[in-house]
């Protein structure tokens, strides 16, 4: 019942980002990295992101974001309302081997919301376990 329950829930955050594919507004490419074929923007989540994302980038790498949304290689993060405490049981938190573990803020680039820290590297996925799962329970972040 529980993975049925998350395919649900899947298909209605999918539903929910082609629709709000029209809305987006995507910015502008000041950022450092703009036009290099990553999208560096830390509100979208997918195969075609950059290994580091840092909030300074958001809305400043319209066109890569903009053309991998329209491939559909990159998609809109979940929000709040679309992931619950209840589901973080099904998480796989990994372990505390990062650097910054047990420091309060979620260091996982698998995870968004206001407990994240504002760098995410793809390196600490799956090693900040005790602060994920704590933060997670707290809905205070998601899995993106």
């Amino acid at each position: 019942m529980q993975r049925k329950t998350l395919v649900i829930f899947a298909l209605i955050g999918l539903a929910a980002c082609v629709q709000a594919g029209a809305n987006i507004s995507f910015g502008n490419d000041a950022g450092p990295y703009a036009n290099d074929g990553e999208c560096d923007d830390p509100r979208f989540t997918g195969g075609a992101m950059a290994a580091s994302l840092n909030v300074d980038n958001i809305k400043n790498d319209a066109t890569d974001c903009r053309e991998l949304f329209a491939a559909s290689r990159i998609r809109v993060q979940r929000t709040a309302a679309q992931f619950t405490p209840q589901q973080c049981g099904a998480v796989n938190f990994g372990n505390n081997s990062a650097s910054y573990a047990n420091d309060g803020e979620c260091d996982d680039p698998r995870f968004t919301g206001p407990g994240v820290d504002e760098i995410m590297l793809s390196s600490d996925l799956g090693t900040d376990a005790n602060d994920c799962r704590a933060l997670c329970q707290a809905g205070e972040v998601w899995l993106k």
